[in-house]
């Protein structure tokens, strides 16, 4: 009998591919602007999947990947001008959430050079600084990370940095220690942020790494989340920066909460991205994997389970599709960045535990890819900005109290 039942479904018609894409928001791009998405699926469906596992579990980065990511030619998604891709915000999301579809690490290494790197010195930097450093990062040929959170500042960071900025002459007085800075153990150019210590305003940085004395990084060990990402603990101490190397406009919290909001805006589309690997994961997993001679995929749980799964998704990504629309607009707020993080992210860590719970026991086990997924998520939950924290900013908007001390 068992025999029989599984010739019947082994004899069927092949089974739909895994498909996240269920309201087809795909199709809201435009036809060139698809053709970049579909080259950065096709990079990382090819390069990045059969060999990221392996670096997830060795905690190492893969540079073998770097040269055939230059060529993607996305440096600078965005950003006009300079070298950089151009394109909307929305193409810039699109390519984020197809890179953490594969590997939600390597859309945050992408998103932090990207987004957090050249974003600082695009919103931020004078004309000479962007003709400087923005056409080698959009190359690829210099990696930057950004550092603001610090040992003992995370949320409360815009009310009092201890890293500290004295002018001298012509030049800048570092000292201090930042930590969980993505890229920072191996990357060229890092955007410090400082306390200045005559007016008590944030100040921004830009830092040669691997030219610059006292200026120090040690690789965060033993993560669980994101261990593809290399993330440092940074340590300056009397790092001398010339002024021409200070942000020109990046002279209070207000210039460096402007970068914050475009890579607020980025996290939700990476983790609309995480949850959609898990679940285009779990769906083929459900298709393949038999009990009671049966692919479990026909059982009514699994089927709620996955349906759940893409109502998630599925929202996420309309969500996030009308913050592209406001941004192009001129209508995104900060409020509305905070908004699609917190839900995102929530909705993201919802998801892929209903993918790991479906997988069973084979859902802790790295080599069925959804265990990734399930731990990532976790660190995109937090970085950027807390869920609670993002609430706050939403609750203020909303309300017109502020709830901040």
């Amino acid at each position: 009998m068992t025999n029989v039942v599984h010739r019947e479904f082994t004899e069927r018609k092949p089974l739909p591919a895994p498909n996240s894409d269920f309201y087809e928001v795909y199709e809201t791009l435009s036809a060139e602007e698809l053709a970049v998405v579909k080259r950065v699926r096709a990079f990382m469906e090819a390069k990045v999947a059969p060999v990221i596992t392996k670096y997830w579990v060795d905690d190492a980065f893969p540079f073998e990947l770097l040269p055939a990511a230059k060529e993607l030619g996305i440096g600078g998604l965005g950003m006009e001008g300079y070298g950089c891709a151009g394109g909307s915000l929305a193409l810039l999301g699109f390519v984020q959430m197809e890179m953490a579809r594969v590997d939600p690490s390597f859309s945050t290494f992408m998103g932090v050079h990207n987004g957090l790197a050249m974003g600082s010195i695009y919103i931020d930097g004078s004309e000479d600084q962007k003709q400087k450093w923005l056409p080698p990062m959009a190359r690829l040929d210099k990696i930057g990370c950004f550092g603001l959170t610090e040992p003992l500042v995370g949320s409360g960071a815009s009310g009092g940095l201890t890293t500290t900025a004295e002018r001298k002459g012509d030049a800048w007085i570092l000292n201090g220690e930042k930590r969980w800075i993505g890229n920072a153990p191996w990357c060229d150019v890092s955007i410090i942020w400082a306390r200045d210590l005559a007016d008590n305003q944030v100040k921004g940085f830009i830092v040669e790494n691997k030219t610059t004395p006292g200026f120090s990084v040690e690789k965060i060990e033993n993560k669980i989340a994101l261990k593809v990402v290399q993330n440092g603990h940074i340590t300056l101490r009397d790092v001398r920066v010339p002024e021409a190397n200070r942000l020109q406009s990046g002279n209070s919290f207000r210039d460096t909460a402007k970068v914050l909001k475009m890579t607020r805006y980025a996290v939700a589309w990476m983790a609309t991205g995480c949850a959609m690997g898990a679940y285009e994961a779990a769906v083929k997993y459900s298709q393949e994997r038999l009990q009671f001679g049966k692919p479990i995929g026909s059982f009514q749980l699994v089927q709620d389970l996955l349906a759940k799964m893409i109502a998630n998704i599925t929202a996420s990504q309309c969500l996030i599709t009308r913050q592209a629309q406001l941004h192009a607009e001129g209508k995104l707020t900060d409020a509305h960045a905070a908004l699609a993080k917190a839900f995102c992210t929530a909705k993201c860590r919802e998801t892929v535990a209903w993918a790991r719970e479906l997988l069973g026991g084979n859902g802790i086990v790295a080599d069925y890819k959804v265990a990734r997924f399930f731990t990532d998520a976790e660190a995109l939950y937090s970085y950027e900005g807390t869920f609670q924290m993002q609430n706050l900013i939403v609750g203020k908007a909303v309300t017109g109290l502020s709830a901040f001390i």
